[in-house]
């Protein structure tokens, strides 16, 4: 649902009060208790005030995911003006995002449960999250742009999507890793983005390509 509030200093303002004040409650009542009421009085807007700038709690988190998406971009821009190799900017942006994440972890597991229904519109797959999901993998095309990968054209263009579900699987496990700081997650990183550049790196071999156009074909099949 397009946001209805112009974009005025003053709308935007409000509207930011009101996230953050809706994350706050998150982490302190957790989202299955918090009312749009209670965003709404932590805000001090009315509730119909409230209600104008997020239709619903879920929009509410569909603007928390957005932003955090800005932020991994912002924090990823530094990596890739830095590192030209495929595997280091690989590794670069997946630790910013782990990062970026780092402040939400001890709710993260709050939003999980929703996010794991398929017809939530907070799945990471729903019509709702195609703006976020868009923008990432819209960054991990840039991680293969200016590589010194050569890959297949098919590969190339269904790359960006393939390292976005890699990125997907990197946050599940976060969601559930209870390792000081998470190091278990970088841990995890620093082991897979090796194995991922040889992957794809072999992609090309003769012996290989007919494997992987059968996998693309499946990626397509399962897309519908």
């Amino acid at each position: 649902m397009p946001d209805p509030a112009p974009r005025s200093p003053k709308a935007e303002q409000t509207r930011g009060t009101i996230l953050e004040s809706a994350m706050r409650l998150f982490r302190r009542d957790g989202y299955d208790r918090t009312t749009m009421r209670a965003i709404a009085a932590e805000a001090g807007v009315s509730v119909g005030n409230a209600y104008y700038y997020f239709g619903s709690k879920e929009h509410l988190i569909q603007a928390f995911y957005d932003r955090m998406q800005d932020e991994h971009a912002d924090a990823a821009a530094d990596v890739l003006e830095r590192e030209t190799a495929f595997d280091a900017r690989l590794r670069g942006v997946l630790e910013v995002w782990l990062d970026v994440a780092a402040p939400s972890h001890e709710f993260a597991g709050q939003f999980f449960k929703n996010a794991a229904d398929p017809r939530s519109p907070l799945s990471p797959f729903s019509a709702e999250s195609a703006p976020a999901r868009a923008a990432s993998t819209g960054l991990y095309a840039r991680v293969v742009e200016g590589t010194d990968l050569k890959l297949a054209p098919n590969v190339r263009r269904e790359l960006p999507e393939l390292l976005w579900l890699l990125q997907m699987g990197v946050v599940l496990f976060w969601v559930y890793d209870d390792s000081p700081e998470q190091l278990r997650s970088r841990e995890l990183v620093t082991r897979i983005v090796p194995v991922v550049d040889r992957i794809v790196r072999m992609s090309r071999l003769p012996l290989v390509r007919g494997l992987v156009d059968d996998v693309l074909g499946l990626v397509a099949a399962l897309r519908g």
